[in-house]
Order: structure tokens, then C-alpha cells, then sequence
């Protein structure tokens, strides 16, 4: 009997329940929290923070950490396994797509090096230097020379990088800088600076990864826009995928305009 079937079942409902928890509360703490903690004072701050954000950054971090798990367990089973990442699985991995795939675990090494920089200091300029990076990985991964993957393996590949990107964040940024904030806070002193505006800004990157990333992770299990429909040729499908990019990355934008207008009683 292959039990694959079963475990792949599995993983992917835990998968998707952790996401859901790890999603939610990137949504809650920059669409909701983030405004609303703007009205409070200092002493209700000093009150209301270290009882509401551990037990938050709780389920937060830990969402992340098995949504990322279950995510590469499952990458294992559909997609190495069954090479399901390869436009030809017959011909087997090549040095080139194992790079590839390397390049997709190991991209957050540069994500987080590129916004350490002083480029980070102007952001426009760091994001388009990451978009670019971005657009020749995408090139790679589909090149038949080089990654050689499927149009799915692209996807959930490009996905898997965006991911680990978040996670990373989570767990190496954003909560060891919130863990120090929030102890400022409860002893009544004015929180470093610098880590308030650190966290932050990662936890602003994250929720604008997280909107491609659904699409990755959805648009995978179709093959509507890998080529053939909509006058899109199958070489220029991986083009289709950074206009998303840029397209969820417009209406995070606009879901932070509206989150500031969103008024209590």
C-alpha cells in the first residue's frame, strides 16, 4: 500500500490550518493593531501590550514555523519525489536544478543582507534592486538550461522562496525585536528605535509577500496561465507570475490605505 497519498493529505490540511494562523495575525497586527495602537497613551500602552502581543506573537511565530515545515514536507513528497518540479522528469535533476532549487531556500540570506544595507535606506530603490533579483531567479528556474523546472515548479518554488523569506523574518527578526520592545514597554522606557522601525518594516515585507505567495500557492494547480490562453506563450508564462507580483503587491497598498481610515466607535 502507499501511504504517500495519505501523508501528503495530511500535511497539507495542517499546512493550511497553519497558514491560516500565520496569515490572520500578519493581517491583525499591520491592518488592525497597527493603527489602533497609535490611540493609545503611554500608561495604557504599558497595560495593554505586554498582555495582548506575547500571546499574539505566539500563535504568529508558530503558525510560521509549521506552515513552513509542512510546506517543505510536502514540496518533498509531490515535487522531488515525484520530480513534478521538472518540465521533463524522465531527464532527472541537474546540477542546474538543484541550484535552483538551493537558490529558493537560500534567497533570504540576500533578502536580508540587500535590506541591512544602506540601501535599505530608500526603499524604492532596495525593492526594485529585489524585484529584478527576483525576475532573473524566475528566468533560471524555467530555463531549460539552467533550472529546467515546470511551470508549476516554478510557481510553488517561487512561492517556497517568498516563504522561507517570512519565516525567516519571523522568527530572526521580528521576534527577537519584538520580545525586546515589548519588555521596554512593560518597564515604562521608550523602545530602541531602530528595532521598532526594523520590525516593522519587516513585518511590512511579509504581508506584501504574502499576497503572491497565495497565488503561488493556488495557481499552481492549474495551468490556465502557463501558456496558450490569453495570447501568453508558454516561454513568457514565468513574465505572467511578476505581474502578479507587482498587481498583490499594489493591493497590499491599498489595503494599508484603508486600514488607516478605519475608525472605533
Amino acid at each position: 500500500m502507499d501511504y504517500t497519498s495519505g501523508l501528503e493529505a495530511i500535511f497539507r490540511w495542517i499546512h493550511v490550518l497553519a497558514g491560516i494562523v500565520w496569515i490572520g495575525h500578519l493581517y491583525f497586527f499591520n491592518f488592525v493593531n497597527g493603527p489602533f495602537a497609535g490611540t493609545l497613551d503611554a500608561e495604557t500602552r504599558k497595560k495593554v501590550v505586554p498582555e495582548l502581543m506575547p500571546r499574539a506573537l505566539y500563535w504568529f511565530r508558530w503558525g510560521a514555523a509549521w506552515t513552513w515545515a509542512t510546506g517543505v514536507l510536502l514540496l518533498g513528497i509531490v515535487y522531488y519525489m515525484g520530480k513534478q518540479v521538472l518540465k521533463d522528469p524522465d531527464a532527472g535533476f541537474t546540477a542546474g536544478s538543484i541550484v535552483m532549487i538551493l537558490v529558493a531556500f537560500l534567497a533570504f540570506i540576500a533578502y536580508d543582507a540587500l535590506f541591512k544595507s544602506p540601501l535599505a535606506k530608500n526603499p524604492k530603490v532596495a525593492i526594485t534592486i529585489a524585484f529584478i533579483i527576483l525576475a532573473v531567479i524566475s528566468f533560471a528556474m524555467v530555463c531549460p538550461s539552467i533550472g529546467g523546472f515546470s511551470y508549476r515548479g516554478f510557481l510553488i518554488h517561487t512561492g517556497a522562496l517568498f516563504g522561507t523569506i517570512m519565516a525567516f523574518n519571523v522568527w530572526f527578526r521580528i521576534w527577537p525585536a519584538q520580545k525586546q520592545i515589548i519588555t521596554a514597554v512593560k518597564s515604562g522606557t521608550a523602545p530602541d528605535a531602530g528595532l521598532v522601525a526594523m520590525a516593522g518594516m519587516r513585518s511590512r515585507h511579509n504581508t506584501y509577500l504574502s499576497v503572491p505567495l497565495l497565488w503561488a500557492m493556488i495557481g499552481q494547480h492549474t495551468t490556465f496561465y502557463a501558456g496558450g490562453n490569453l495570447g501568453i506563450p508558454e516561454q513568457c508564462a514565468w513574465l505572467v507570475f511578476l505581474v502578479v507580483i507587482l498587481l498583490g503587491w499594489h493591493v497590499v497598498f491599498q489595503l494599508y490605505r484603508k486600514a488607516a481610515k478605519v475608525k472605533g466607535f
